[in-house]
């Protein structure tokens, strides 16, 4: 079964792309519901924004065709701010100049997909490698660490034979 990736962009969001990407750094790779819970409850203006970008890539995802139908298995696959066009204005400065002032837009993308289910054999126990691996001899308090690896050199050394 494939796993199904939606997304959804935000354009001429009035911010700059920096600004957002310090806010999307906080919910990549998060699963939906926990992303939402971190923007509902980040400081920054532009999460609002975010929040509304993430729900429709999550409502995208669900009119896609073979869609499992549980909103749990989707996470944030991806999210990046690219920087829309600037706006160029003018501030009266003192004695006639004049400064420019730059108000940046950018480009939110966020991209969701289903996680895959795991498939686990029925019948098998899993062994881990840890219980049959050979346990490193332990130094004893006072005792200098050459002599452990000198004493776990032989010790390797009359396995063998």
């Amino acid at each position: 079964m494939a796993a199904i990736a939606a997304s959804a962009t935000a354009r001429y969001v009035r911010t700059s792309a920096q600004k957002a990407g310090l806010v999307l750094d906080l919910i990549r790779g998060k699963d939906v519901n926990r992303a939402l819970a971190t923007l509902k409850f980040t400081k920054k203006g532009i999460a609002d924004d975010i929040a509304k970008v993430l729900r429709s890539a999550i409502a995208n995802a669900q009119t896609r065709d073979g869609f499992s139908g549980d909103v749990d298995r989707l996470y944030v696959a991806a999210c990046f701010a690219n920087q829309g066009p600037s706006q160029k204005r003018v501030r009266p400065a003192p004695m006639g100049r004049a400064f420019r002032v730059l108000k940046r837009t950018a480009h939110l993308t966020v991209q969701v997909a289903e996680r895959a289910e795991k498939v686990v054999a029925v019948g098998r126990t899993a062994i881990s490698s840890e219980d049959n691996r050979p346990k490193r001899p332990q130094r004893q308090k006072g005792q200098p660490r050459a002599e452990v690896r000198q004493k776990s050199a032989t010790s390797s050394k009359k396995g063998k034979e």
